[in-house]
């Protein structure tokens, strides 16, 4: 029996990273409210317990919603957020926001943590669970006024954790990174691949699948 590798999440910056290592996921998006996930949690909250959380949210949420790959199949959640002076930044969803953000984060360096939660199904049930987070230092470039505007224009640091990419118009913005490329992307191979055996997979069971 094949086993599928369904991605709790909307981002295709996830899908190509998990395309490009040879696995074609399902995507199912898990529509979590995140801020009212993230206000379940006990005050001062360590910013890898929030994402963790956030992640295994997500991945809760899609396999109550997957009765036709239930009978054997791993469900993959992610959350990633940027920390900045001790404070997890997500999404910022307006310019004014990403602006404030990139004045404070321009020449600096920053964590990104990304949170993984790792879901076992068979038969309709999650038999094991594995979770745990990363951790990536990025060193940001001072990007002149006139390119913040434009990038800020382009829309697509609104809807990404900390108002950047990597993989996108925001790696001109990026000096370099200590840590896991695929992490600050969105989903860490090397702690994906971990999680996977930890639920008793190989990651060769999963190359080439097909997508649904």
């Amino acid at each position: 029996m094949t086993t599928t590798l369904v991605l709790a999440s909307a981002s295709p910056a996830r899908r190509e990273v998990l395309r490009s290592a040879g696995i074609d996921p399902v995507v199912r998006v898990s529509d979590v409210d995140e801020d009212a996930v993230a206000a379940t949690l006990p005050a001062g909250s360590a910013p890898q317990t929030v994402v963790i959380e956030l992640a295994r949210a997500k991945a809760a949420a899609v396999a109550a919603t997957i009765p036709e790959f239930a009978a054997d199949c791993i469900v993959v959640g992610c959350d990633s957020m940027l920390l900045v002076d001790g404070v997890l930044q997500g999404k910022p969803h307006t310019p004014e926001v990403a602006r404030a953000r990139w004045a404070d984060m321009a020449g600096r360096s920053a964590d990104l943590i990304t949170g993984h939660c790792v879901l076992r199904m068979r038969g309709g049930e999650i038999v094991a669970e594995a979770v745990d987070c990363s951790a990536t230092t990025v060193h940001f470039a001072k990007p002149e006024p006139g390119e913040l505007d434009a990038y800020i224009a382009t829309g697509e640091p609104l809807q990404v954790a900390g108002a950047f990419t990597l993989d996108g118009l925001g790696g001109w913005f990026v000096d370099r990174i200590d840590g896991d490329p695929s992490s600050v992307i969105g989903i860490g191979l090397p702690l994906l691949r971990r999680l996977l055996g930890d639920v008793g997979v190989g990651i060769a069971q999963l190359w080439r699948h097909t997508a649904q």
